[in-house]
């Protein structure tokens, strides 16, 4: 997907959840990038085969199997992902540890709205 279809549905994802907020929106689009990699990333595995091990000569002629660089690539954006997507509430435990006072507006103070209408 296209980083700006990534970020249409991180922010319904958001809305859905009751955590978007506008100051989100640079968090939003660095996930959408992050995803937009990741995708183009996962493309070119299969398209090579997807291998999940891979042979690797080293600078001394020897040969070894290793994972696909591609595939590392992959779980570490991934991971990468995982944090955003718990940083705006969109895991269980993100949503969990998102403090409601900070994300709803607050009432305000009696004793402060009244010495404001006094004030003028």
């Amino acid at each position: 997907m296209t980083k700006r279809t990534w970020e249409a549905r991180i922010k319904k994802a958001t809305k859905a959840a009751g955590t978007y907020r506008s100051y989100f929106d640079n968090v939003i689009s660095t996930l959408a990038g992050i995803l937009e990699q990741r995708d183009e990333v996962e493309k070119q595995y299969i398209k090579s085969g997807a291998h999940p091990i891979v042979k690797h000569t080293n600078k001394s002629g020897a040969t070894n199997f290793v994972q696909n660089p591609m595939l590392a690539l992959m779980n570490s954006l991934n991971a990468s992902a995982l944090s955003y997507w718990r940083d705006l509430g969109l895991t269980p435990a993100g949503l969990k540890k998102i403090d409601e006072k900070s994300m709803k507006k607050q009432k305000p103070n009696a004793l402060a709205e009244a010495l404001r209408e006094l004030g003028g």
